[in-house]
């Protein structure tokens, strides 16, 4: 790929297109460094409001309690049950799961500090929301920083970490499988999150079990247990709670009203993290190789139509977010532009519509393996 100075790459085709694999993204360190696309962000970007944030939040939460409040009408008498099981309750399982996820990524912002300049703002809003959502705030907080720390890492990333082959090795063939590639979405987009909060499920390997709810797991250290502890009490307040509104209004009320549109939460939070993280075009690196700077530059925007707005641009600025995790949502998008100008041909953004993506890149982005006259550790996805 010829190295030339272009605001971004828009990756079009997929990784059959007519340049076939040599049409990637730079793998080579940059001549530029962290500092010089810090400079390019107008100063105000890294400001943090708390009361935007709290705005923000309560635009979100208020936006949920309408949806709830008008669920409770669907199966009125005078509502056609045809009307509520195939228009009203599709409708109100989406759009409150896409503004809960909204609230989960202001929880996540919480986690990385962004939501206000006090810590204590950041933790309590984020436990008392990702808590909600049955997320272990604490625990994945800790984690996650982590993954921001070794993002594109082979041996120390924690999330969708591909397995390592030896040169000349390509993408199994049952990933180009129709009915495999389509199981394997459902199962993924279904239960890819509780899998990995409980069993570490794609993520980082560790000597042992490593789960989030127990303490002692060998994902926290131990000035972090007394947090997971937190966590797991928080999470278990939750549950009690949710327990108590079955019992009073039946569980099909709770299953309506609250669980499907979290399954929907869980969708789109593993769909665009997977999105974010695998490119058939996107570098691996091994420990020889990888630096952070160009493990953060090994993500890729891709836009969710107006739903952007909806989850507050964790999507379409994953790229700046990776660079600079401090910095509030709602500077993002502006921040992205900045740094298009500095990364050039290292910024990639994919306009792909995401579900046609999310097709491709399970079929394509199964296993890494160096190039067989490339670097040993900078790997690539190979079909």
């Amino acid at each position: 790929m010829a190295v030339t100075r272009r605001r971004s790459v828009n990756i079009q085709a997929d990784a059959t297109d007519s340049a076939g694999d040599k049409q990637r993204y730079p793998a080579a360190p940059p001549s530029f460094t962290l500092g010089d696309i810090r400079k390019a962000i107008p100063a105000h970007c890294f400001e943090k409001s708390t009361l935007r944030s709290f705005a923000h939040l309560a635009v979100d939460v208020t936006v949920c309690a309408w949806l709830w409040y008008g669920s409770t009408w669907i199966d009125h008498p005078a509502v056609p049950r045809y009307l509520a099981w195939f228009v009203l309750w599709p409708m109100y399982w989406f759009w409150q799961g896409a503004f809960m996820t909204g609230i989960w990524v202001l929880a996540h912002e919480c986690g990385h500090g962004a939501f206000s300049p006090s810590e204590a703002v950041n933790d309590g809003v984020g436990l008392v929301m990702h808590s909600l959502l049955l997320v272990p705030y604490y625990s994945w907080k800790h984690s996650h920083r982590r993954h921001h720390s070794n993002t594109g890492s082979t041996a120390k990333d924690e999330v969708f970490v591909p397995a390592v082959k030896p040169a000349g090795t390509k993408t199994p063939w049952y990933h180009r499988n129709p009915v495999y590639r389509l199981g394997h979405i459902l199962f993924q987009q279904l239960l890819g999150w509780p899998l990995y909060l409980t069993f570490n499920v794609s993520g980082h390997e560790y000597p042992r079990w490593a789960n989030h709810f127990d303490p002692f797991s060998p994902i926290f250290t131990k000035r972090e247990r007394i947090e997971v502890l937190i966590s797991d009490i928080a999470l278990a307040v939750v549950v009690a709670g949710l327990a108590a509104i079955a019992r009073t209004w039946g569980f099909m009320f709770l299953l309506k009203t609250y669980l499907i549109p979290y399954l929907v939460v869980n969708h789109w939070l593993v769909m665009i993290t997977f999105l974010q993280h695998t490119h058939p075009k996107l570098p691996h690196y091994g420990a020889g190789e990888w630096d952070w700077l160009r493990g953060a530059m090994a993500t890729v925007d891709r836009s969710y139509g107006v739903l952007d707005h909806v989850f507050h641009h964790i999507a379409d600025t994953h790229v700046a977010h990776h660079l600079f995790s401090y910095m509030p949502h709602y500077h993002a998008q502006e921040a992205t532009e900045a740094i298009k100008k500095v990364l050039g041909d290292y910024y990639a953004y994919d306009s792909r519509n995401v579900f046609r993506a999310l097709w491709e890149e399970v079929g394509q982005c199964a296993v890494v393996a160096p190039d067989a006259d490339g670097p040993e550790q900078v790997y690539w996805y190979h079909n």
